[in-house]
Formats: C-alpha cells, structure tokens, sequence
C-alpha cells in the first residue's frame, strides 16, 4: 500500500469516527457508556491503565511508558498511584498542580509529550471518546448544560457527578440559540490535539514585560465590540488563551518557576475550585491536568520565596530521577542513536553497556555500609546476583539515599560524546574503548564538572574500562571454545556425577576399563574454586547442587547447564582458564602459522556470527585482548 493510500485510508477512519447529535442523544450515549463523562484526570489515568500493568511481586510496571521511558518503574508507579489513581476518584489530589523535579535530560520533558500524545490517541479510542458543546471554543462539557437544581436528581438517575458551571458563551447562546431548550443544544464528538489546541495546551513565559495574561486566559476582541456593544459580551471574547484551549485535557506549564506571579494567581482557583476568571465574567470553570516541570535547585529557590507560600500547598511534587539500572540506560542509549543519522554505523558489542556503566556510576552514592563497593551496588540495581546480597538488601541500599539518581552525568552527555567519536573517527564501527576515551576527552569541556569531579569521573571511567576488560576477555575466550556449550555441559555433567558420588559416599565406574574409582576431587575443585569455594565449604555447596536437582526431577525437569547461575559462571571460568594460553599465543602472535591463522579465523567468525561483531569489531577485539593477556 502507498503513502497517498495510507492517508486516504486514515481519513475515512477519522470520519468514521465523527458524531453529532443533540443533547437528548448524547445522555443516551452516557447511560450506555458512563466513562464518556470521566474527568480529565480520570481520563489520562484509564489511558496509563488501558495500555496494560505488570506486576512483579508488589511492584507495578505501566506499559504505557515502556517503550519511551527506561528504569524509571519506581518513579512512574508512585506518580500513577499517588497522583493519577487518587485524582481519577476525585480525592483532594486532583486540585493539585503536578509538578515533576528532577534533574537535566532525566525524562520529565518525554513523560510529559507522551502524556500528551497519549491523550490525543486515547481520544480517538471508544473508552477515551470525549463529547463538547458544538461551537465552544472551550469544548465545554455538555453536562454543565443541566442546571445546579437538577444535578442531584441526574446524579440518582445516572450515577454521574457533574461539577462545574456552563460558561458564560454557552450560557448566552443557550437563551439566543436554543431559546433555554437544553435537549436541542448540539453536541459533538471531539479529537485532543495539541496542534490544533483542542484539549492540549502548552504556556512558555517570555519576557515578564511583554507577555499578557491573556496568553493564559483568553482576551477581548476589540474589533467585535462596535458589533456587540460591550466588553462584557462574551461573544466579544476571545476564549483562546491555554487555560481555555487545554480544557478536558491537559496543559503543560513550561519554566513554571521561573514565571511572573501574576500568571501564578490564577493557578490558584483553577487547583482548588477548578475555575479562573476571565475577563468581566463570572468565574469559567475549567477541567484540565496543570503539570510543570522543574530542576531541584529551581525548586529550592521557589519555595524559600514567602510570596509563594499560597502556592506551595496546591503543588504536588513528583521526583523523577535520573535510571539506576546499567540494562536500562542501554536502551536510553539505542533509542537515541536510532533516531539520528548515525543509526547505520556499526557499534560494537559492550560499548553501550560500558558507557551506560560510567554514567550508572556517577549517578549512584557511596554506600554507607563498608562491605559493598559501587560495582556491587551497581550490579544488584540492575538485578544482578551477587553472591552474599538478597533483594532485601537491594531495597536496604535504596533507603539509604532519598536523593539518589538526582544528581551525575545525563544520557546527552554520552550521546554527545558518542557522536563525536563517530564522526572524528570517520570509519563505519566503533568500540567500547572509543567511546571511554571520548568520554574522558569531553570532561575538560563539560562547563558544570568541578575539578573534583572530574577527578571523581576519571575514577569512574577506570572501573568501567576494568569490567570492559574482563567482558572482552570472556567474549574472545568463550569464542574459542569449539561447540561452547557442548563443552561446558560435557564438563558439568562430570562434575555432577563426581558430585553425586562424593555425597552419597559412593563409587564412579570408569567408562573405559570398568573398574570403581573414587570421586574425582582434583576436578571438582578446579570448578569450585574458580567462584571462590573454600576447602570448608564446598561440602555444603555440593549438597545443596543435590538439594536442587533433586527439587528440579520432583517437579518432572531436568537440572541442566542454565539451572543454577553460580554453577555456570564456575564452568564458564574453568573452561576460559583451560583456553588462556591457546588465546594468549594466538592473538599475539604477529606471524602466525597456518594453524593459528586458521584458528583465528575460526573465533573472528563466532564472533561475528553469534557474537554481534563484524570483521573490523571483531579483529579489534582479537588485538585487545591478546594485548591484555600478555601484561
């Protein structure tokens, strides 16, 4: 199908979609589907909760976010469960300006465009179809039609709260129009564009001198006035400002701290009573999310002002941190690059990762406990084993710091200087080393980075390079090992015999000459001790690998090389250990013989066909770690 059919296509769906009808038709609609008559809030926390929730234990995972906003979980349930969930049932929350803080490039300024596209699709859905006064430029709710006297009597009837007052346009041309029949007055289905400012708005402060309140609430059309005789006429108003234009949806209020007060005050009523005033009118009643997003020091600064104290208690303040979790700052990483001009250049393996590790690192606080280092803490946040820590002690380690994740190095930074190291190097691939020393190279030019700091940051860069190594040597020498996983389950399965023997005090029969021989202990020590099994303990650890294959066959599964993370890491190291000097001497060798060369070959190959390399990447990585065996 072409594009021009794709869009004549999309155009039939959107007039399929159209409705118009009076306001007798329409209460026949919300008796059928009450949620047409939500509340802006509740309308944006069904559209989260519609797009589907995983738990995982007592934690929420919206996937709403998923797909744009990564190791931020923690932070967007409490947003969902503390603001959306409480102000979808109309509790006090809900007369609250949401305000995310959170440093530089964390996420607040994505959260807040997904919310909006997520409206203008969600509109277009039939659990998110929102209906309005034809003609209104407010998109008022039809239900602000039923006068205050009746409300209680609608509410028994059709279970539905209605709140607000019918604005004075739509006051006057019910009387005009519709001559006080409320059941003619047209109603019609709308779409939330934030293009089109139906239902999404955003207000940017310019210079406290030139901008008019008006860019708020709306002002008069002085070219109406000979027309309609009054300023006081509604229909010589304009009703175009934000406020106006973002009702029934949401809008962004952008450098909200920075603001003049002036535009402030009129926050005030629209929070708490859910109206502002506009004009020479009575107050306009108003349905909308107000979300802001700031900088903590910004923030600091606001609330140590007396002049905002009337402020301070209609705010709700949601931190958004900067990711925690090396995996998730990857694919922050992936996301960036496929959306530039350099998404065909060939990145090798571990470079994202490595990057991701030194901006993890400087994100992450000292532990207060003296038996963790920053790797450890590093890897268990990324959910990671680490032999001596449980999930118990990961929560422990989060309590710690309040302020964890508010402050290091933003993802642009590394994006930034990836692309520098793309474009100097001018070939088609680069690597981890690459961009670590690119990483180094732009501290001297990033303007907020102390001396200390930076000293702080090469620290970091350090160990990064250090867990680099240690991946890169495992890549070459798991390469190496002709039918890997055949070799580590071949292995395994011996040791898991030698291990059953030695428990249950028995003997092993020699599959060459017949005869019974005792358990192999020279062997299962080599594989014990490469995950630091001592002499004392390797009687427990033995037992407890029989404990779980003897759980595994009463559950009907077969105990295999991926059932036990401690014991693969052991035959993994054995194997390496077992292959070091074939890699030192091959990768080393400036002249190879045939045989090496063959061999080389051979790893280049994996590694471009399981490993994710191409011959560049791979050959890089060869000399690298033939350089590092041989120190």
């Amino acid at each position: 199908m072409d594009i021009l059919k794709k869009i004549e296509m999309h155009r039939y769906e959107e007039e399929k979609l159209k409705w118009e009808g009076t306001f007798r038709e329409y209460l026949d609609i919300i008796k059928e589907r009450p949620e047409v008559a939500q509340s802006a809030h509740s309308r944006i926390y069904n559209m989260i909760k519609d797009a589907g929730v995983e738990r995982d234990g007592g934690k929420k995972r919206y996937e709403f976010f998923s797909n744009q906003l990564y190791g931020l979980d923690e932070a967007l349930e409490r947003l969902v469960e503390e603001y959306f969930h409480p102000a979808a049932k109309r509790l006090d929350v809900r007369k609250r300006i949401l305000l995310l803080m959170g440093p530089v490039s964390g996420g607040k300024s994505t959260l807040v465009t997904m919310l909006k596209r997520g409206l203008e699709a969600y509109s277009h859905s039939d659990k998110g179809a929102i209906y309005a006064i034809k003609g209104c430029p407010m998109h008022e709710d039809p239900l602000h039609l039923i006068p205050h006297h009746l409300r209680k009597d609608f509410f028994d009837e059709y279970g539905i709260r209605i709140e607000g007052n019918l604005s004075p346009l739509n006051t006057m041309r019910l009387e005009k129009e519709y001559h006080g029949r409320i059941e003619d007055v047209v109603i019609e289905r709308i779409f939330l564009s934030e293009d089109k400012r139906t239902g999404i708005g955003t207000f940017s402060p310019s210079d406290p001198k030139s901008q008019d309140i008006a860019d708020l609430t709306g002002s008069i059309d002085f070219s109406t006035i000979a027309e309609y005789g009054s300023e006081s006429d509604p229909r010589a108003y304009r009703f175009d400002g934000e406020l106006n234009k973002a009702n029934r949806g949401m809008m962004e209020f952008q450098e909200m701290l920075k603001c003049d007060e002036k535009f402030l005050w009129h926050l005030l009523s629209l929070t708490q009573e859910g109206n502002f005033k506009a004009g020479r009118f009575a107050l306009i009643s108003a349905d909308e999310l107000i979300v802001a997003h700031t900088n903590e020091t910004e923030y600091r600064s606001f609330i140590s002002n007396k002049k905002n104290e009337a402020l301070h208690s209609r705010i709700i303040v949601m931190p958004i941190p900067y990711n925690l979790k090396v995996s998730e700052e990857e694919k922050i990483y992936q996301k960036m690059i496929s959306e530039s001009d350099v998404y065909d250049v060939h990145i090798a393996p571990h470079t994202l990762k490595v990057a991701a590790m030194f901006t993890i690192l400087t994100r992450l606080k000292e532990p207060k406990k003296g038996d963790i280092d920053l790797i450890k803490k590093m890897r268990l946040y990324d959910g990671e084993s680490v032999e001596g820590y449980t999930s118990a002690d990961v929560e422990e380690l989060k309590k710690e710091y309040a302020d964890e994740g508010m402050s290091g190095i933003d993802p642009r930074y590394v994006i930034n200087r990836i692309s520098s190291t793309i474009i100097r190097k001018e070939m088609s691939t680069i690597n981890a080393l690459d961009v670590l020393r690119s990483l180094k190279e732009g501290l001297d030019q990033h303007p907020s980075i102390t001396a200390e700091l930076r000293e702080r940051y090469l620290n970091y860069i350090s160990l990064a390079r250090k867990e680099y190594d240690d991946l890169a040597k495992k890549e070459v020498q798991k390469a190496f090992v002709y039918s890997y996983e055949e070799s580590a389950k071949t292995l395994m399965d011996n040791y898991l015999d030698n291990v059953e023997a030695f428990c249950n005090k028995a003997k092993l029969r020699d599959v060459l000459t017949g005869e019974e021989i005792n358990p192999d202990e020279k062997l299962m020590r080599s594989i014990e001790e490469q995950i630091g099994i001592s002499e004392n303990a390797k009687k427990a650890f033995r037992e407890e690998i029989l404990i779980r294959i003897s759980a595994y066959a009463r559950k009907g599964k077969r105990f295999d090389y991926n059932s036990h993370d401690r014991l693969r890491e052991a035959i993994q190291k054995k194997l390496f250990a077992d292959l070091k000097d074939v890699v030192k001497i091959t990768t080393s060798t400036k002249t190879p013989d045939e045989q090496q060369l063959k061999k080389v070959n051979e790893v280049v190959a994996r590694l471009i066909d399981e490993h994710g390399y191409n011959s560049t990447s791979a050959n890089e990585l060869l000399r690298y770690v033939g350089s590092l065996l041989n120190r």
